[in-house]
């Protein structure tokens, strides 16, 4: 958390004469659009107007949170975010621990913007900003905007809409609440939320309820295909651009596919490889168990990066060169 002088100073620079932008990671999901918004409308509690900007657009389900029509996304309006930014007094940053993860537009921007910038964000590495609050212990960056508005002393301003968003960004970021990081911590902030207006039942509806149809068939496709190595310890699962023409490929369809593997009895560690639609490279996403470090493994062969036990990358050879890589790399002196 920030030092309690560090956040008077962050209280002083939170005005409503301060122009303040709220930035997310490029290819946002559910704990970046959560907590963007999440801070967006704690703020907006207190009187401060603040806009939210993000790289590019999100996927549908998402969609639902109270304050997405709301939000600037860059890919569509490059003129008007870019001025958000370049006029900022205050960036907020949050669930991104370095520029570069904002996308190649925003990036720039972000760096060439004289404004102060606050870091809130529990990936590993954090680049130096103006003032960081980094936990990579906390399985969300949601529960870290509870958290900062708590130690603000201001949690009344979390109202039903704040609340839904931060409940939204736990409940994706921890698979539903069970990965390793999820702590009682984090069901003691979900049970503060839920008495602050969030329903769970509703929010779960509203987010893994409304699958497409295109991603029930590539779901279909890529269960098909599973491969096991490594003594039925590592699940590959692979899509191909041809897959996603020949289905009508959505954003976000293929969210949550790679824990498919990693549901099988006995495997430790799930890749899903991903032909881009547009560009030539591949998309890959790592999820293991227990102390397997998929994070190091993507920083070292697959230019990635994230958490222990989820992390992703991306890989400029083809998809067959790809997974031949990724097999042999797969050696315990290499994690």
């Amino acid at each position: 958390m920030f030092t309690p002088p560090e956040l008077q100073e962050i209280r002083r620079l939170l005005t409503k004469e301060k122009r303040i932008v709220i930035t997310s990671h490029y290819n946002p999901d559910g704990d970046a659009i959560g907590s963007s918004l999440g801070m967006y409308h704690y703020l907006k509690n207190i009187g401060i107007e603040a806009n939210v900007v993000v790289p590019n657009d999100f996927p549908k389900f998402l969609k639902w949170m109270p304050g997405t029509r709301d939000m600037i996304i860059a890919e569509y309006k490059k003129k008007q975010a870019r001025d958000y930014i370049n006029e900022a007094d205050v960036l907020i940053i949050v669930d991104y621990n370095a520029t570069h993860r904002s996308g190649n537009l925003m990036k720039t921007w972000i760096e060439s913007s004289r404004s102060i910038k606050i870091l809130i964000d529990h990936h590993q590495q954090p680049e130096d900003f103006d003032y960081v609050y980094s936990d990579i212990s906390i399985p969300a960056t949601c529960q870290m905007v509870y958290h900062f508005v708590e130690a603000m002393g201001e949690a009344d301003a979390l109202d039903a809409l704040a609340v839904e968003c931060l409940y939204t960004g736990i409940m994706t970021d921890t698979g539903g609440f069970r990965f390793r990081s999820t702590s009682a911590e984090t069901h003691r902030v979900v049970a503060e939320l839920i008495d602050r207006g969030a329903d769970p039942a509703r929010i779960a509806e509203n987010t893994w309820d409304t699958n497409s149809l295109s991603k029930i068939s590539l779901l279909s496709r890529v269960l098909g295909r599973i491969e096991l190595t490594k003594e039925n310890k590592v699940a590959l699962l692979y899509l191909t651009r041809k897959d996603l023409e020949e289905i009508h490929f959505e954003k976000g369809d293929t969210d949550g596919f790679v824990n498919y593997g990693l549901s099988i009895l006995g495997v430790k560690m799930s890749v899903f490889f991903m032909e881009d639609l547009y560009e030539d490279f591949i998309k890959i996403s790592f999820r293991s168990k227990g102390g397997l470090d998929v994070n190091t493994f993507s920083r070292k062969f697959f230019n990635g990066g994230g958490h222990i036990n989820a992390a992703g990358g991306r890989s400029r050879k083809n998809l067959q060169d790809t997974i031949r890589y990724f097999k042999e790399k797969i050696e315990p002196e290499n994690f």
